[in-house]
């Protein structure tokens, strides 16, 4: 209930650029579904997905992460522990209201949906990764945490979309600092992927120039799920839900809600509170 009301105060803020807001219905108190962006974006990039889901008449949150969605300097001013503190309220209000709660996210959205995983246990009912991040092959990523202090922002990684004339909203610098703290929730996230053991839809990009094939093999070969779906998405680049496979992504997501509900699969049972 907290998150949904400091999100609500979030739409008043002048400083949040139009188009960024968060998004919530309220549907099916049996259905919710949290979706979370990525690093440097907002909710556009995810909208079209969570209004998907919204009209099929599952409950949806699609909160605005902490320092997103305003100035990229705001960025720097939050370490991944405020992300991620976002979605986990954001997840328990959910957790509160629905029977069944699925996790969505894309690139650092889909590290902070592994994280909640995680943390929560069987209160996951299941997870949606897309381009998820987990590490970078970078050789300059490394140098992050010392550069921070000598050069605030490096060069967009925004906007990585193979359709013609759709924008990602999202800032137009890279965050120095704060990229140096998501490197330590990749860490964070990668030394527990073993305790992942919900059902997993991946899509991935078979081109992205913004998070490397190799995160979702490290992701697929770490977790311990036995329900496991892999789907390749070959007319996209980073940003697939506002690309040419973006209808795929709802579709397939939506499909994959409904069949573990049908299932009857464990919501509550074992999880993290």
């Amino acid at each position: 209930m907290g998150s949904y009301c400091r999100q609500e105060n979030v739409v008043d803020r002048p400083d949040v650029l139009a188009g960024a807001e968060p998004f919530a219905h309220d549907g099916s108190d049996d259905l919710g579904v949290l979706f979370c962006h990525g690093f440097t974006g907002c909710p556009q990039s995810l909208r079209p997905w969570a209004e998907h889901l919204a009209a099929a008449g599952l409950t949806v949150r699609l909160p605005l992460l902490p320092g997103h969605g305003t100035r990229w300097q705001d960025l720097n001013r939050t370490p991944w522990t405020d992300w991620y503190g976002e979605v986990d309220a954001a997840f328990r209000e959910l957790n509160g209201r629905c029977s069944q709660v699925f996790v969505c996210g894309l690139s650092m959205g889909g590290t902070l949906t592994l994280r909640l995983a995680q943390q929560h246990g069987d209160a996951v009912s299941g997870i949606v990764l897309v381009n998820p991040s987990v590490n970078t092959l970078r050789w300059d990523a490394k140098l992050a945490p010392l550069l921070a202090p000598l050069l605030p922002s490096t060069a967009a990684i925004a906007s990585d979309i193979r359709k013609p004339g759709v924008v990602e909203l999202a800032y137009p610098r890279t965050p120095v600092r704060a990229f140096a703290s998501l490197r330590k929730l990749w860490a964070v996230v990668r030394a527990d992927l073993p305790k992942i053991t919900q059902p997993v839809l991946l899509l991935h990009s078979l081109e992205d120039h913004v998070v490397e094939p190799v995160n979702s093999k490290i992701v697929l070969d770490g977790i311990s799920s036995t329900d496991v779906t892999e789907i390749t998405l070959a007319d996209s680049y980073h940003v697939a839900t506002l690309d040419n496979d973006a209808s795929r992504i709802f579709d397939e997501s939506l499909a994959f809600v409904r069949r573990l509900s049908a299932a009857g699969h464990p919501s509550r049972a074992g999880g993290a509170t």
